[in-house]
């Protein structure tokens, strides 16, 4: 899908001019709300002041920005009991239809934006301590008797989720790989799991400050993150394939059609598709859509061979409903386990 950025910047500023037009009506400062998942605190702290400054330059109004992070799953549903937030920006594009059928977000969420509205990706990635004593290479080593591995819980997160997708669709496209060969290795590797947190940053807490565990299983942003601030502590390891992670944005219509919100939220998101937001964005480690962008940061990114959960599950409608729902097969996996 080929997008033109500047005509996405374009069209923000042409809202913006929207807004200015009419800023004797909405003279006072805004209030705005992203609910995020736990992973994009540092990301969404630094888009928002840009962000801001940008509208305050384009409209004179001064938006106050408020965040909301945790769990993406969490997140989705304190949206769904009455959370007000004028957009979301969450791990998985299942978290949103979640709040999409309780009629806060209007149906065809995903072709409001490029890329089915989700304008970075990411990856799995696996850390573990300095030289790699377990020697974990790939996902057949998590499941080596004695490998003790940390992973956030998939009924509460969306990163959890994406982990345990693609471990089963690792195991699928290996020769002869069927479900039942792929629920067999899956099963195996979270009979390793030492310690299941509710989200992302607990277990980087376990694993990093908490000295717990061989392997943690995690996003690549993340890797690269503590990577960077926790220097010769660990290593970072690209297994030989991984799940292309889609974190999805949407505007929470109902808020903003009530909060005269509207204008802001389609700027703020046509903002994240921008060179300034897509810079920002690989600056964090998420992998920006934009070729130009993406190609300025090819050091940074090691190429990795992924598939995506259409190609593999059909879709995050299927893959929820069989694997995590309340019975489901991930429910299945771990009470065995216990």
């Amino acid at each position: 899908m080929k997008i033109n950025f500047k005509a996405i910047l374009s069209t923000a500023v042409l809202v913006s001019g929207f807004v200015l037009s009419t800023s004797s009506v909405q003279a006072a400062d805004r209030e705005f709300l992203n609910v995020s998942y736990d992973a994009t605190r540092e990301f969404y702290d630094e888009f928002n002041k840009s962000f801001g400054s940008y509208w305050k330059q384009r409209t004179g109004i001064d938006v106050k920005f408020k965040q909301s992070h945790g769990g993406s799953g969490k997140q989705a549903r304190a949206v769904v009991d009455g959370l007000k937030a004028d957009v979301v920006t969450l791990a998985l594009a299942n978290d949103i239809d979640e709040i999409a059928k309780s009629g806060q977000i209007n149906p065809g969420w995903q072709k409001e934006f490029p890329y089915n509205s989700a304008p970075y990706t990411s990856t799995i990635v696996f850390m573990v301590r300095k030289g790699n004593p377990k020697q974990i290479k790939d996902w057949t080593d998590l499941t080596k008797p004695g490998v003790q591995i940390i992973t956030p819980n998939p009924k509460t997160g969306g990163l959890p989720r994406w982990i345990y997708l693609s471990a089963w669709g690792y195991a699928l496209q290996q020769p002869g790989g069927n479900d039942a060969k792929a629920r067999e290795f899956v099963s195996k590797m979270y009979h390793n799991v030492k310690v299941m947190d509710p989200a992302a940053r607990a277990s980087m807490t376990t694993f990093a400050e908490r000295d717990i565990g061989d392997v943690l299983l995690t996003w690549e942003n993340e890797a690269m993150i503590s990577k960077k601030s926790l220097g010769n502590k660990f290593d970072i390891v690209y297994p030989s394939m991984s799940i292309l992670t889609e974190p999805s944005v949407a505007i929470v219509d109902k808020t903003v059609d009530k909060n005269g919100n509207q204008w802001l939220a389609k700027g703020y998101i046509n903002y994240l598709y921008s060179p300034l937001g897509q810079d920002m964005a690989a600056k964090h480690f998420y992998r920006p859509r934009n070729p130009q962008v993406l190609a300025k940061y090819s050091a940074q990114f090691p190429k990795l061979k992924t598939f995506t959960i259409d190609e593999v599950f059909g879709g995050w409608s299927k893959a929820q409903q069989t694997h995590f729902v309340n019975g489901g097969v991930f429910d299945q996996i771990y009470n065995d386990k216990r």
